[in-house]
């Protein structure tokens, strides 16, 4: 017999956030993807793409940026670990903090867990990402953040006129 708490547990979605800005970004993607479900990742919903500017530096190539709602029994350690031995397969190497890259896998949601160390979920900075709230707001209308108890619409909605007119779903 399962118990309740884990069978709750396992009703609460898991996003990740995909992206790429080097290469063929769509193509990137979709390998990103296929390697997920090769390593037992059940990909349950998919965002539409997403084009938004470089950050920090804009003057870098556009991002390209989907979510991901999935389902896994990997804990959250084991899932980082796998998404960036798969940033690693796809070719990302060592390089500054926010450099152009082929593929950046973030752990946005984890069953609304809350963790700090090594792993800090939900994602520290996601609440302030136009690539992050409006692809999950695509595929999760009424997700809520885990910690500032905000719901995405309000998220959204506290995002600057110049982030939401610098992002286009493609």
């Amino acid at each position: 017999m399962i118990r309740q708490d884990i069978l709750e547990n396992l009703a609460k979605p898991i996003y990740l956030g995909i992206g790429s800005n080097i290469g063929s970004k769509k193509r990137n993607i979709e390998l990103t993807k296929s390697k997920l479900v090769k390593n037992n990742i059940n990909i349950l919903k998919t965002s539409s793409y997403y084009e938004s500017l470089s950050w920090p530096n804009s003057n870098n190539p556009k991002f390209l940026n989907i979510v991901l709602c999935i389902d896994t029994y990997l804990n959250p350690l084991e899932l980082i670990n796998l998404c960036k031995k798969i940033e690693k397969e796809l070719g990302r190497t060592k390089s500054p903090k926010n450099a152009p890259r082929k593929c950046d896998i973030d752990i946005i949601d984890f069953r609304n867990k809350k963790m700090k160390g090594k792993l800090i979920l939900p994602h520290p900075r996601m609440h302030n990402r136009n690539f992050v709230l409006l692809p999950l707001f695509e595929i999760d209308k009424d997700w809520k953040h885990p910690i500032i108890k905000q719901s995405i619409k309000r998220l959204i909605l506290s995002l600057s006129n110049s982030d939401i007119r610098s992002i286009k779903k493609i």
